[in-house]
């Protein structure tokens, strides 16, 4: 805004045509525009000491050749706004020795706005571990400091290969348009890894990396209506990239937070499963014999050989609960060996072939181009395929077809999807199927589904299921590869 060089003794030896009058309500600096003549001296243009007295200790340590340059920020006030400025000093010289001084003011504000709304949205941020009020916040701090209205969230699936908006303020259309809008873009900056920029009607687009941990877990946009300067588009651009990068760890933070809580909830059911199994052992048990003495006393009789034997397969059920309370509550320690997930399904799928067949149910298969390695143990992830199986074969019509996909995404894992052609699970049922106790299927105990999330989760993957009527029900199993 303004430059202007002086000598040795302080005398004004040069300014530049555009003038700024600095002044302050609480006594700042005063550089008037009348009293800024050549010729005469910058101190009896300075009526405050204190100002005085900085900059006389600036020019010293720039005449010792201490630093290279001084430089400082202060406030001004104007008529309309409260403005922050930046004032350097630099020394003059020629050869070795010091001739003059440069005195340099710029308007910073729009700078020192985004540091504060930078620094407010990162203690936020450290303080939120719920994601909606993560989101709620960087929305808040990013219409604060750049303006923005429209902002999006898009976080990457597990297996890397799509993204969803789980955070949309501002934009306007349907799901599909947004989603043709966004994704592309969001998934450009994540492949950059970097900040990217497109021209759009009536304003600019920006998206940002959102960079966790070892991985990018999703992206961010916003949209700015209307022409903006090239100082405030960049300006928006590090703005967006830093609190890309903040909500990356405040998300990562909030998952981990909610697995914790999803653990501890786990383990507390796991200690009240295996009290309850303990407790309905020994009264089955009794049960079960004094059935069987009845069976053999009253042989000839068919009205108690009918209720005796309704009884047993009533006690044959609670004791095949019991035997799942007891794996649930007590769960096998995890050892983890490299290997091929797809080797431990050839074992699952050689064994159980006459369940299959039984169905009548065709089964399609595709493999990856190449082996992937995992941590896992094969023993407990045979039992989590195995589950996945019986429930599928259950829940397929018979002679239908069964198709088993394995994929290595983009992220080098282990994906795998189990898809069958029945029924569309109900979507109010959807959400719950990994709960313990909670079953659907007449006769189930609630429990499969949720060992099989335990295991899957110990091998640090992850397990989910959509379900649709027009494709079925997929099952979805990714895991971690090694070195991945």
């Amino acid at each position: 805004m303004t430059v202007y060089t002086v000598d040795l003794e302080g005398r004004l030896t040069s300014t530049n045509r555009s003038w700024s009058q600095f002044a302050s309500e609480n006594g700042a600096p005063t550089l008037a525009e009348e009293t800024m003549v050549c010729g005469l001296s910058l101190w009896s243009s300075i009526g405050d000491p204190a100002y005085r007295t900085q900059i006389q200790q600036a020019l010293e340590v720039l005449r010792t050749g201490k630093s290279a340059k001084v430089s400082w920020e202060f406030p001004c006030s104007t008529p309309d706004e409260e403005r922050v400025f930046l004032m350097q000093i630099t020394a003059l010289r020629e050869q070795h020795h010091v001739t003059g001084y440069v005195f340099s003011t710029v308007d910073i504000t729009p700078s020192h706005r985004s540091r504060e709304a930078l620094i407010d949205t990162g203690l936020a941020l450290s303080r939120t571990i719920d994601l909606d009020r993560v989101f709620y916040e960087v929305g808040h701090q990013l219409r604060r400091a750049v303006g923005a209205e429209h902002f999006a969230v898009l976080l990457d699936s597990d297996d890397g290969a799509s993204l969803r908006r789980t955070y949309c303020v501002g934009y306007e259309g349907d799901a599909a348009t947004l989603d043709a809008r966004l994704v592309p873009f969001a998934k450009a900056a994540m492949e950059k890894v970097d900040v990217v920029l497109r021209r759009v009607d009536h304003g600019i687009e920006i998206a940002a990396p959102m960079s966790g941990g070892e991985r990018t877990i999703g992206a961010m946009t916003l949209f700015i209506e209307g022409e903006k300067p090239h100082q405030e588009i960049e300006e928006a651009q590090r703005i967006l990239a830093t609190v890309a990068a903040q909500t990356a760890v405040a998300i990562e933070r909030a998952w981990l937070v909610k697995r914790v809580g999803y653990k501890r909830r786990l383990e507390a059911i796991g200690e009240v499963a295996t009290g309850v199994a303990h407790e309905l052992r020994n009264p089955l048990f009794g049960i079960s014999s004094a059935a069987q003495l009845l069976r053999f006393r009253a042989k000839d009789d068919p009205v108690v050989e009918k209720n005796v034997g309704r009884i047993l397969r009533e006690v044959e059920r609670l004791n095949r609960m019991v035997t799942s309370l007891l794996e649930y509550g007590r769960p096998k320690p995890i050892s983890l060996v490299a290997g091929d997930p797809d080797a431990v399904w050839d074992d699952v799928l050689e064994g159980q072939r006459g369940l299959v067949e039984s169905r009548t149910l065709t089964l399609r298969r595709t493999r990856p181009e190449r082996r992937v390695v995992c941590s896992i143990d094969p023993e407990q992830l045979a039992q989590v395929f195995l589950n996945v199986l019986v429930n599928a074969v259950d829940h397929a019509p018979e002679g239908s077809e069964l198709i088993m996909q394995s994929q290595v995404p983009p992220n080098g894992s282990w994906r795998f999807r189990l898809t069958n052609g029945g029924p569309a699970i109900p979507q109010d049922v959807l959400p719950r199927v990994f709960e313990v106790f909670y079953s659907n299927k007449p006769g189930g105990t609630g429990i499969g589904l949720a060992l099989c999330q335990r295991i899957v989760e110990e091998h640090r993957g992850e397990i989910g299921i959509d379900s649709t009527p027009e494709t079925g029900t997929t099952l979805t199993i990714a895991l971690p590869a090694i070195g991945a």
